[in-house]
């Protein structure tokens, strides 16, 4: 594990994504105690005379969009929403996705069968179109009041790929020594996952992790910009895009802050799966 970790602080594009990840979440904790309200109306002094929205500079740093609110402060708390639920849907999908890989891995025979069957069910499915359809299929009944219909919805669609990862590795320690000598000591299963398995794949699980994140970041933005995610007012930056596609000509900020914003982090988190998928994948080691 040290020698990994002296791998990715060595790994420059890493580092980078890593700084652009703490920066994002010291903002999503403590940018809303030093912003205004996102919800804050201001049609007084957040238009112009013409009742368009405030460019960016001037009376608000980022501008301010239709409804005179200001952009910054919608950006910042956005941040906070958006990040929230692509972790909370991340460790979801981890969850499910581990214990369905060391099922597999350590049960063999028809339960490994059975459970692979089902991930080769939901990969059959375009990932985001899978999450569109179970996200529409939550809205219809009336169950996207909140954040928890999003989460589930991509943590459902997106555990197969840690569960195909902790599966190999469970395979590949279920038949080392030290775990043969465990069964036939009588050690149980849960024992053997949690002392055998989970430390051994531990490299993997978090590599998987950090690029699904990712992945989950994205979606949850494509949800918000079609209506899927959580209902206004709370700002999210897929549903801020969403809000300004009718402003894209007469004031652009409205659609660009957003999408940077999703842009820069789902690159910094790509930055930081890669930087550990190449300090802690094992062809790489010496």
């Amino acid at each position: 594990m040290s020698r990994g970790w002296r791998r990715f602080t060595a790994n420059r594009g890493a580092l980078i994504g890593g700084a652009i990840v703490l920066a994002l979440v010291a903002i999503a904790l403590f940018g809303p105690l030093l912003v205004g309200d996102p919800l804050a109306r201001d049609l007084d002094h957040g238009l112009a005379p013409n009742g368009s929205p405030l460019a960016i500079g001037g009376h608000a740093l980022l501008g301010t969009d239709a409804l005179g609110r200001d952009v910054w402060a919608r950006v910042v708390h956005g941040a906070g929403s958006s990040l929230a639920i692509a972790g909370a849907a991340t460790l979801f999908a981890l969850v499910l996705g581990v214990t369905v890989g060391i099922a597999a891995g350590l049960g063999g025979g028809w339960p490994d069968t059975v459970l692979m069957r089902l991930v080769d069910l939901v990969l059959a499915f375009p990932y985001l179109l899978l999450a569109i359809l179970l996200g529409a299929l939550l809205r219809e009944r009336e169950l996207a009041s909140a954040s928890a219909p999003v989460i589930v919805t991509l943590g459902v669609v997106g555990w197969t790929t840690t569960a195909r990862v902790v599966r190999v590795k469970a395979m590949a320690i279920a038949r080392g020594d030290y775990v043969q000598a465990a069964r036939a000591s009588g050690a149980s299963p849960w024992r053997i996952a949690t002392r055998h398995v989970l430390p051994n794949a531990l490299g993997a699980i978090v590599v998987v992790t950090a690029l699904g994140f990712a992945q989950n970041l994205l979606a949850e933005s494509v949800l918000g910009y079609l209506g899927l995610g959580p209902p206004p007012p709370a700002p999210t930056w897929g549903q801020m895009i969403y809000e300004g596609r009718l402003y894209y000509r007469t004031a652009p900020h409205l659609v660009v802050v957003p999408g940077l914003a999703i842009v820069l982090a789902v690159i910094a988190f790509n930055l930081v799966g890669d930087g550990l998928r190449d300090a802690f994948d094992p062809k790489e080691r010496g």
